[in-house]
């Protein structure tokens, strides 16, 4: 059924599902399905039908004449089908030049399809009052012609009528944009099947036209929404947003009115139709009044089976909250309804899921900052939603879990993203198998998530970055390259090389090791190799290693490698047993074989004196003059008190001098390496 189940990414995952997960206590040893709800999340969007984006590139330029600004859908919609019948109100600012035709996106039927195919017919279009007097449609992109011209930077009403039945041939990233079953089971193992009718809908990537008219660009989104569904009781349905008002209607009918007054993507507008059964709970974060959490789940059982979940949805959000800052759609909901989606979709306030395990509801959840609040203003960016909401669920096992559970959930990504060789970045976007690449845009874009809290080597800089971007593109889209500028502010120095590694880099580094040691000297003679030489080369990196000395006690160094081959003397305390590389798992690195001791290794001594550096002036402010050194190109590492490598500069012997600007006041430690990292010389200094 699924394209990256019949490729047999899955195999593994059901093995396990022969076993009913419980749902347990939160710090009980996960399930390896309940560890995977990025999983779970890329299995519900890939379908085994490639997916194309829809409009054409001369419709697109016909729909960015104008800017969304709201959407209203007044439609019906039942449990048990697939029909739809209503309208959509658009509220576009026409742009610079006058407005003579709106140009919008609907599904029909290919040409020459048989009768009674499922297809979206358009009764009329009412732009500003005036019935449109001609409508063309070419496959999905629909024009209206206007009876009057909309004056350019105006604000136009537009109310599109329509009916008919929407398509069901697995065209979307979950199925279609509009689904409907008579069955559902009670798991993510898709265990205990029981009779019930519910019908959703899932838009991502390109298929919200199946069921409603829109404008599918990310880079609009609507400043705010309305969903009104009219259904047949005891329907309800779930949707984005504060739930007004419910009205009673002749004939059994109810209308559930739902509204929401923050910007919106197309692809994040839901419904989810079917009896259910209503369960609210209310998360408190810090600094914000209670956050109501409205669930919609099939039934008591249901509930019963799923609730110690559902309950620890509160934690997650106040967790986030701290975190990465307040959830962005306080003042209105968060909440759940339930649907046979094989995995879980972010819909804006209200994700559509099946089932609640522990690291679904995580990735799902963290999707309402990182997807909806800030969404990535192209597919070839999934990375900052797919990856972000993924590192989400180790957050949350870092808070709410056991350490063990946190470190095994990041072993799983290194190993599954090592599995492909690819880039993060996605350059065919009309491939939704690539988009939603459980190997690239989940798990290798967390594992480099992960190595950016390492390169800051500070977890206020890590978090507050992440606050930045949420701030600065709050209610907007970002890009790849505003995400680095955030990061680099905080790094204080450019980080291109690191997203040219590893955002569209290739392939990963090995890291083998060799060592020695002669009293308290002590050498690591590391050689990096790649998977992927001919595209990526190098990856310039620091990396840890954890030495064990016969005393039992460990001693981590930081080592920055800066080539393929380099040696790095230091001096220890007391006799070493053993060296591990990257031993917390920091950088997404190949297992690196068990580093061996080499007694050709300590050629020169990691003690042998070295010269002690004439520097001034010393308080120095923004140079610091070294004497003339013999060597044509040295580099300069700096370290502060605490011992850790705050400044590496190269130091031309023409001009021997360092720049200590960016260095806080304070006291610091001077070494000189030479081409081969030996030492060259050595001095302290105080920048005022």
């Amino acid at each position: 059924m699924f394209a990256l189940i019949i490729s047999g990414l899955f195999a593994d995952s059901f093995r396990v599902k022969a076993q009913q997960p419980l749902p347990g206590s939160p710090a009980s040893a996960l399930s390896q399905e309940a560890l995977e709800g990025g999983r779970l999340c890329a299995t519900g969007r890939v379908k085994s039908a490639q997916r194309t984006a829809t409009s054409s590139v001369p419709h697109r330029a016909k729909m960015n004449r104008y800017d969304v600004k709201y959407y209203k859908l007044d439609l019906a919609l039942e449990s048990t089908s697939l029909n739809v019948a209503g309208s959509v109100w658009m509220r576009v600012r026409v742009g610079a030049q006058a407005l003579d035709s709106l140009a919008f996106e609907l599904y029909q039927a290919p040409a020459g399809s048989p009768a009674g195919t499922a297809t979206l017919l358009i009764d009329s279009v009412v732009v500003n009052g005036r019935r449109s007097p001609g409508i063309r449609r070419a496959g999905p992109d629909a024009t209206a012609r206007l009876a009057v011209p909309a004056a350019a930077g105006s604000l136009t009403d537009a109310r599109i009528y329509y009916h008919g039945t929407a398509p069901s041939g697995n065209s979307a990233a979950i199925g279609n944009g509009l689904s409907t079953r008579d069955s559902v089971h009670y798991d993510t193992g898709y265990r205990s099947n029981f009779a019930y009718h519910v019908t959703w809908s899932l838009s991502e990537p390109y298929s919200a036209h199946e069921w409603f008219p829109c404008k599918q660009v990310l880079t609009d989104k609507a400043d705010s929404s309305d969903v009104w569904v009219t259904t047949t009781l005891p329907n309800k349905v779930g949707s984005n947003g504060v739930l007004v008002r419910t009205v009673p209607l002749p004939g059994n009918k109810v209308r559930y009115e739902w509204k929401s007054r923050h910007p919106i993507d197309y692809y994040l507008i839901s419904v989810s139709v079917a009896p259910y059964l209503e369960y609210v709970s209310y998360a408190h974060p810090v600094g914000s009044p209670q956050i109501p959490i409205v669930n919609y789940v099939y039934n008591q059982s249901y509930l019963t089976y799923w609730q110690a979940r559902l309950d620890l949805t509160p934690g997650f959000i106040e967790n986030y909250s701290a975190l990465v800052g307040l959830y962005p759609f306080a003042d209105e909901k968060y909440g759940l309804t339930m649907a046979p989606i094989y995995g879980g979709m972010e819909h804006q306030t209200m994700t559509t899921q099946d089932g609640a395990e522990f690291t679904l509801t995580a990735h799902e959840l963290f999707h309402q900052w990182f997807g909806d609040n800030v969404t990535c203003g192209s597919w070839e960016d999934i990375w900052l939603n797919e990856s972000f909401a993924s590192y989400g669920e180790y957050l949350s096992l870092q808070a709410l879990s056991t350490p063990a559970n946190a470190r095994t959930w990041m072993d799983n990504a290194h190993n599954y993203a090592q599995r492909s060789a690819g880039s993060i970045y996605v350059a065919d976007t009309t491939n939704v198998n690539r988009i939603f690449d459980y190997y690239l845009s989940y798990k290798k874009g967390a594992a480099v998530i992960h190595m950016l809290r390492y390169l800051l080597n500070d977890d206020v800089k890590f978090f507050r970055a992440m606050r930045t971007y949420q701030t600065q593109f709050r209610g907007s889209t970002a890009r790849t390259a505003d995400l680095q500028r955030i990061f680099e502010a905080e790094a204080g120095r450019p980080l291109g090389y690191f997203f040219q590694q590893w955002f569209t880099g290739h392939g990963y580094p090995t890291f083998t090791t060799r060592w020695n040691q002669g009293g308290s000297n002590f050498v690591l003679r590391v050689d990096e190799t790649v998977t992927e030489p001919t595209l990526t080369p190098f990856f310039d990196t620091d990396v840890d290693y954890r030495l064990t000395f016969t005393n039992g006690t460990i001693r981590t160094v930081r080592l920055h490698q800066g080539q393929a081959s380099q040696t790095f003397p230091f001096t220890v305390s007391g006799t070493v047993t053993s060296v591990a590389v990257d031993p917390d798992q920091w950088v997404l690195d190949m297992n690196s074989p068990v580093p061996v001791r080499d007694n050709t290794l300590l050629a020169v001594r990691a003690d042998a004196p070295t010269a002690a550096l004439l520097l001034y002036p010393n308080p120095c402010h923004d140079q610091l003059q070294l004497s003339i050194l013999t060597s044509a190109r040295v580099s300069a590492e700096v370290l502060d008190a605490t011992g850790r490598v705050v400044l590496r500069q190269i130091i031309p012997g023409a001009q021997p001098q360092l720049d200590t600007h960016a260095l806080a006041p304070g006291l610091y430690y001077l070494r000189l390496l030479g081409a081969g990292n030996e030492a060259l010389g050595h001095g302290q200094f105080v920048r005022e």
